[in-house]
């Protein structure tokens, strides 16, 4: 046999394994023949799929390096979430114990390989499910009384439930990690350091804090720059918590904690932070929010906001949904999504 023969041999033995049985796919239905059609035409990795007193279905391409993984479908009705939720419904059809995996790293490898043809999950049906989402999303809106719920709803259920993952600073926010052995803590306090640097803080200087969460930033900055502190959350848990470390930390002479919306907050002051509470605000209310973020800081203040942008070239969706953040949002950053800002009169 020739060379030639011989890989074009290997190429439909190939495509012979690695096809869905006709039969066996219609024995899932109509949504669980979508979720294979979005999966079918995956590079570098191959997915075998189980279902339920069914025949292993293998879909996607052999890689170079050998990549597989084998899902576990154990309740149809994970097909309906993808169909319907897109990749957010795989997610949650996974924490719902719908269906799991053999090797849920090497799933996300062949996954992050085919991020273009994954945006397929996202169209047909699962936009219909988008819409409600979105309309869900709506009414969870951000108005006062809204934003008090729907931070309830996330953070005030427990602070024994987030002492559980979170480290000892109790940061709900992204760290800076500048080593490979570098601890989550350690990563921490070094991202809450470099926001004290960016606001360049000088002892005396009088910082507010929109977003205290456990008081991590607010005990910082005034221990180790010597400033003060106003610091607010509507979270009645986070308040609890972070007045008992701010009073055992010795420095209730110099943090001054409240429970204020951003909106009714008063007085001026040199430097402003907010860590990754913007989240939290809602696109309808960002003109709002810088607006009194304007008001707030002295002529030449200085204000530092860490946030988590979304992809400003792909279609993601922007909105988690009620079960997780009701009320979040991540927001676009660039040129073309900047705000008209107020000015000062």
């Amino acid at each position: 046999m020739s060379g030639d023969a011989a890989t074009l041999t290997a190429q439909q033995t190939s495509k012979e394994e690695l096809s869905v049985d006709s039969l066996a796919s219609r024995a899932l239905g109509w949504l669980g023949r979508r979720v294979l059609a979005m999966l079918h035409d995956l590079q570098d990795g191959v997915i075998e799929v189980t279902v339920p007193h069914g025949n292993p279905l293998r879909v996607g391409t052999p890689a170079p390096d050998h990549l597989t993984a084998a899902v576990h479908v154990r309740d149809r009705r994970f097909f309906r979430e993808v169909v319907f939720g897109g990749s957010l419904g795989a997610a949650e059809a996974y924490l719902r114990g719908f269906w799991d995996c053999d090797d849920l790293t090497s799933l996300l490898r062949i996954f992050c390989r085919n991020l273009d043809r994954m945006n397929g999950m996202e169209r047909g049906p699962a936009r219909w499910g988008r819409g409600l989402a979105t309309a869900a999303h709506r009414l969870a809106h951000n108005s006062r009384r809204g934003s008090r719920r729907n931070i309830a709803a996330h953070y005030d259920l427990s602070n024994e439930f987030f002492q559980i993952f979170l480290d000892p600073t109790m940061l709900y926010s992204s760290a800076l990690f500048t080593t490979d052995e570098q601890t989550l803590e350690a990563a921490s306090l070094a991202k809450v350091d470099r926001m004290c640097r960016k606001l360049d803080l000088q002892p005396g200087d009088h910082v507010v804090e929109i977003g205290t969460g456990w008081g991590a930033f607010a005990i910082h900055a005034a221990r180790e720059y010597g400033c003060h502190v106003t610091t607010t959350t509507i979270s009645r848990r986070q308040l609890e918590f972070a007045s008992e470390r701010v009073a055992k930390a010795g420095l209730t002479d110099r943090i001054t904690l409240l429970s204020a919306d951003y909106r009714d907050l008063r007085g001026t002051y040199d430097k402003l932070a907010s860590i990754e509470m913007i989240e939290a605000v809602g696109h309808q209310y960002l003109p709002a929010y810088f607006q009194a973020c304007d008001q707030l800081l002295k002529p030449g203040g200085l204000m530092a906001i860490q946030a988590i942008p979304s992809s400003h070239d792909r279609r993601i969706m922007m909105r988690w949904r009620g079960s997780s953040l009701p009320g979040g949002q991540w927001h676009r950053v660039g040129m073309s999504a900047v705000l008209p800002l107020p000015s000062r009169q």
